[in-house]
């Protein structure tokens, strides 16, 4: 399966790599090295745990670049009055009558604890290319949807702070 980003987050993606490889490589070796020579190793927590570190972070880098890799690159670039990319949109939920605000984003930033709904969602797909007023029916499944009538649409720039989540 192909992960949906934008060129934005394979930019952020490619940057962290970089600093993976270039700073925090040199940092966690050094570590492995110093804990090393404390004597004993397989009584010597400090080494076991900086080989861990840097087996995780090595770990990391091969995440991201088979991320990379393997994307399907889509636009991030809607008309300003639809639902798109890095949008924020308030949705009234017509079951209960709340009103939740949600930002739509790739896959890999997806985050409902925060409200960063992947475009991979039902909500996401449902909502993506719709207008403010309309009526749209979220599918779950085959037997079971749900309306929403979205409510408001801000174009937000793309937040350097939000960061690509580790599986």
């Amino acid at each position: 399966m192909y992960d949906r980003l934008t060129q934005s987050d394979i930019d952020k993606m490619q940057k962290e790599i970089e600093y993976r490889k270039i700073t925090l490589r040199k940092e966690l070796l050094e570590d492995v090295k110093e804990t090393r020579a404390h004597g004993d190793l397989s009584e010597n927590f400090e080494y076991h745990a900086a080989k861990k570190a840097k087996n995780q972070n090595e770990s990391r880098i091969r995440y991201l670049e088979r991320m990379i890799k393997t994307a399907q690159i889509v636009e991030d670039t809607t008309k300003d009055d639809e639902v798109g990319m890095n949008n924020q949109v308030t949705v009234l939920f017509e079951e209960d009558g709340t009103m939740e605000t949600y930002k739509i984003v790739t896959t890999v930033r997806g985050d409902s604890l925060h409200n960063l709904i992947s475009i991979e969602s039902p909500l996401g797909k449902a909502l993506l290319r719709h207008k403010e007023g309309e009526r749209v029916e979220v599918k779950v499944n085959d037997t079971y949807s749900y309306y929403v009538v979205i409510q408001k649409i801000e174009n937000t720039k793309d937040d350097a702070d939000d960061r690509i989540r580790s599986y």
